[in-house]
């Protein structure tokens, strides 16, 4: 007798800083209907475009205090909201104050 083991949803919990930015990027694209997550194709979906990356950039220097180079970064960089993080945590540097 064989049993089937699903496995049972696993809950994420979204940061604070992953919540802001995934509010700003859902005003920005003005999709209501469409549900966004810390996983979410934004730009290979092409939900986000080139022109709007320069302001999910910008918001993501506010969001983590980090200064992060446009040249280091890729279209692919900025895909989903946790890759964002990603990125601006390998190549973002600190703000100077």
């Amino acid at each position: 007798m064989s049993q089937t083991i699903t496995p049972k949803a696993v809950k994420t919990v979204v940061t604070p800083e992953a919540e802001q930015m995934i509010d700003h990027i859902a005003r920005l694209i003005r999709k209501p209907s469409i549900a966004i997550d810390e996983n979410t194709r934004l730009v290979s979906s092409g939900l986000v475009d080139s022109m709007a990356l320069v302001d999910v950039l910008a918001k993501l220097e506010d969001v983590t205090h980090l200064r992060i180079p446009p040249g280091k970064v890729q279209p692919k960089d900025m895909d989903t909201v946790a890759l964002m993080f990603a990125t601006a945590q390998r190549v973002g540097k600190p703000r100077k104050r």
